[in-house]
Order: structure tokens, then C-alpha cells, then sequence
């Protein structure tokens, strides 16, 4: 009788034990590891069938009191198929781009100017104080986060939800191209910019926004998208949306003030003169900042990232590009290419982003080549030339000019080759993945040059001698 009860119990624990196996290999294979979701870069579905690139001009532009602000046209199916928005601000002197922030990660580059930028990082602690004895008698006592000084060549990363502000302290315009990744997995909403403005009353932008939905929301649906939804005609800050009592008990301040920060009588737009000069507490030099920065650079590993190295709070946001000295290819007839990932920069492994810099001499050409794992999201900084765009089933999907001011979308995998006008070509390529990859098919480093040479016979029905010419005719790696 104990045989039968213990074989009954032995058939029992293993047919238990065989369901639990199972469910939990369902559940492993239904819940990835980390470098598994890392290597399925979460995104916006989208739909990248595109027949025919061009190189875009700005959509729409909105006037403030110290500068404009140009938005390329969303609805433009190569920034549809890249999920980004792309935004150009040019800020007059003493101008002060307002305080905001966005609902996805954002990449800034400095095309001309100099200035100031200050992200507030919820949770940070307040670095940089003033006292009442220091040597700086023209700033009041004051302490907040840390402000960096932006300049000519500079990439600037802003994480989701994270507010910034930009002022202009330099003698010129201080112009800024940035691209807001609407398509990255931080992004919860839909897969539209939305700007929340701490301040100011920005009517004009807002409106310009609801004009721009309703032209495209029938079109967005049949695409399945969720549309917009409405903004309310008195949309300003997001303070000016609560009533003054609830502002004035949360700040701890009369009505009087609460009713002054909500801006609703302010038409100044989103970029505002600036009095007096703007006086913010920072170091005297930004040239021994700048050494601080790369010295922390150098000595940082960011892959893997544990924490300790470097804190959220006080990683480094900023990196020049187009500085020569952090050329990654150069020749001298050619010219030359930098490259900005997450071992440069390690805040872009939180963002999924990252930039590629390139400038190439007159009437020089870039080897044609592809992004592997991104898209690419190009913006000529000065100059003019020509591209090709091809697609997946080898037709052109792009062939023309190209010229300082415009923009172009590379999608991942499309072949493109650039080539440099008169003025020579300068250009800035923003990526959707902090470690794009590129992959060149001429050249010293080319998946060509990588092949038997039977193989390149076979493939293109050509002699050996002239497969070996294909395969080494070009010996630079790039330009």
C-alpha cells in the first residue's frame, strides 16, 4: 500500500515539475534579457516605404521678441519613417530660449555662436552656489545646477523630461539644429513633438501644432496612430493652466506672483530679450572646464555602465564634434569624418542616440556606404553638393543637390554617397542608436575588399583581373 501511495506521489511531482519547466520557459522566452531588449531598440512602428526622398527646407516658422523658430514639415514621410522632429532655433544676442522640456530625447547642434545652456534634472542637487564673500560681486547670491557653455561645433544631449534653457552671450547669432527622437521607447505618448514651456505664452507654436494636426489627422489614423489631442485656444506654460490659489499654496507665494509666472498676457514667444546681461553662476574659464571634461572623458569606460563611474547627475551632456582634433578618419586630399557614440558620450546609451560629423573638401566624395542598425537624419551646416539615396530594390530614391539649411533622412540600410560642390560640403548626421554602425562598399574597409575574389567574379560575371581592381582599386577607408 506505501509502494502505491509513494509511485502515485512520484508520477504526481513529476508531472508538476514538467508544467512549471514549461511555464517558465514560456516566460523566459516571453520576457527578454536586457541586452536582448537593447538589441530590439524598442520604437515607433512606422512605415518606411518610401519612393522618393528630398532634401526638406523648414515647414513653418515663428517669430519672438529675440529670434525664430523653425519646425520641418512632421508629416513629411522621411522624418515619419526616422520618428523624429527636427527644430532650428536662431537666438539673437542676448536672447534666452525659454526653460521647456520635451517627451522624448532630444540632440542639439551648435552650428554658429557661442552661449550658455543649463539643464535642471529632476532629483539633481544644486553644484554650483555663489556665496556672499566670493569674487564674483556682480552676481548676486545665488545656487542652482550646473550651466555649461555651448559653441560652434558642440553636440548637446537632453534627456526626456529634462528641462533646458539657452542664452546667447556671444556677438553674433547663436543658431542651433536639433532633432527630437518622437520614435524613441522613452517616448509614451504618441509620436508627436510636445514641448512643455515652464514659462512664457507660446500661442503661436502651439497653434502652429493644432493647424499641423488637423491637416494630417485623417491620415494619421488610416496609418493607426492615435491622434493629438486638442490643445486648449488659451495654451501657454504649463502653469498657466492651474488657478492661482493652487499655484500660490504649492510655491508658497501671494496670488499676486502666481498670477505674474503664469505669463497669460505675454507675447514675447519662446526666445526673450535679455535686459541686462544674463548673470549666472560658473567658473570664470570655460577653457578649464572644457579640459575638466575631456580629462573625465578619458578616463571614463562607459560600457558597461554600473553607476559609480559616472552619475546621472553629473554626466557630461556636451561633446565638439567638429573639433579636427577628434577626427576619427582624415586624409588630406579627402577630408575628414568624426563619430560621437556612447564611448564619447555615455548619456547617449540612455538616449539611443548619437552623431556623426563630417567635412569633406571641394569636389571631394564620401565612399558609399549604409547605417546598419539606424537611421540617419543629415543636416548640410555649410557648403553645397550632391547625394544619392538608393533604396532596397535599386532604385533611386534620391539625386540632386543638396545646400546649407537643408535636410535629408537616410533611412536604415538605404546606400548614399555624397559628394562635395565648389564650397566644399560640411554636414552633421544625426543617428537613432548610440552605437550606429556604417557599413562602406569601396574603399580599404569595404564588405568588397572583405570577399574572395571568385566570389566578386562569380557575383558580377567580371575577370579576375578586374575583380581584383574592384576589390582594390580605392585604398581610403571613407572620403
Amino acid at each position: 500500500m506505501a509502494s502505491s501511495y509513494l509511485l502515485c506521489f512520484t508520477i504526481c511531482s513529476l508531472v508538476l515539475f514538467n508544467v512549471c519547466l514549461a511555464q517558465l520557459e514560456q516566460v523566459s522566452q516571453m520576457s527578454p534579457t536586457t541586452e536582448q531588449r537593447r538589441g530590439q531598440q524598442q520604437r515607433w512602428v512606422s512605415e518606411c516605404q518610401i519612393e522618393r526622398l528630398n532634401a526638406a527646407e523648414p515647414h513653418r516658422k515663428i517669430e519672438s521678441e529675440a529670434g525664430n523658430t523653425e519646425i520641418w514639415d512632421e508629416n513629411d514621410e522621411q522624418f515619419q519613417c526616422a520618428g523624429v522632429t527636427a527644430v532650428r532655433h536662431t537666438i539673437e544676442r542676448k536672447g534666452l530660449l525659454l526653460p521647456a522640456y520635451a517627451n522624448a530625447p532630444r540632440l542639439l547642434y551648435v552650428v554658429q555662436g557661442r552661449g550658455i545652456q543649463g539643464q535642471a534634472i529632476p532629483g539633481c542637487p544644486e553644484t554650483f552656489h555663489s556665496e556672499s564673500g566670493s569674487q564674483r560681486k556682480d552676481i548676486p547670491r545665488d545656487q542652482h545646477q550646473k550651466v555649461r557653455r555651448i559653441r560652434e561645433g558642440d553636440v548637446v544631449a537632453v534627456p526626456t523630461g529634462v528641462t533646458d534653457w539657452i542664452y546667447n552671450d556671444g556677438d553674433s547669432q547663436l543658431i542651433l539644429v536639433q532633432i527630437v527622437d518622437v520614435g524613441n521607447d522613452a517616448n509614451q505618448l504618441d509620436q508627436n513633438m510636445r514641448k512643455f514651456y515652464l514659462a512664457g505664452n507660446p500661442q503661436q507654436e502651439l497653434q502652429g501644432q493644432r493647424e499641423l494636426q488637423g491637416q494630417s489627422e485623417r491620415e494619421r489614423q488610416s496609418r493607426h496612430r492615435r491622434p493629438r489631442g486638442s490643445q486648449q485656444d488659451n495654451a501657454g506654460s504649463v502653469l498657466s493652466g492651474f488657478s492661482e490659489r493652487i499655484l500660490a499654496e504649492a510655491f508658497n507665494i501671494d496670488t499676486n506672483l502666481a498670477q505674474k509666472i503664469q505669463n497669460r498676457k505675454d507675447r514675447r514667444g519662446i526666445i526673450v530679450q535679455v535686459r541686462e546681461e544674463l548673470r549666472v553662476v560658473m567658473p570664470e574659464s570655460g577653457r578649464e572646464e572644457e579640459e575638466h571634461e575631456r580629462e573625465q572623458g578619458r578616463r571614463l569606460q562607459p560600457l558597461p555602465i554600473n553607476g559609480i563611474e559616472e552619475t546621472f547627475c553629473s554626466a557630461r551632456m556636451k561633446h565638439n564634434i567638429a573639433d579636427p582634433k577628434h577626427a576619427d578618419v582624415y586624409t588630406t586630399r579627402g577630408g575628414r569624418i568624426s563619430y560621437l557614440n556612447a564611448a564619447d558620450l555615455p548619456i547617449l546609451q540612455h538616449l539611443q542616440l548619437s552623431a556623426e560629423y563630417g567635412k569633406l573638401y571641394r569636389n571631394r566624395v564620401e565612399s558609399p556606404h549604409y547605417n546598419q542598425n539606424s537611421h540617419s537624419i543629415v543636416y548640410i551646416i555649410r557648403g553645397d553638393g550632391r547625394m544619392q539615396v538608393v533604396g532596397d530594390n535599386g532604385e533611386s530614391v534620391y539625386n540632386g543637390q543638396v545646400r546649407e539649411g537643408q535636410m535629408i533622412v537616410v533611412p536604415q540600410n538605404y546606400v548614399v554617397i555624397k559628394g562635395a560642390g565648389e564650397n566644399g560640403l560640411e554636414f552633421i548626421a544625426f543617428k537613432t542608436h548610440d552605437t550606429a554602425k556604417i557599413s562602406s562598399l569601396a574603399g580599404r574597409t569595404s564588405i568588397l575588399r572583405a570577399m574572395p575574389v571568385e566570389v566578386l567574379m562569380n557575383s558580377y560575371q567580371i575577370s579576375r583581373e578586374d575583380a581584383r581592381r574592384l576589390k582594390e582599386g580605392r585604398q581610403d577607408v571613407t572620403a
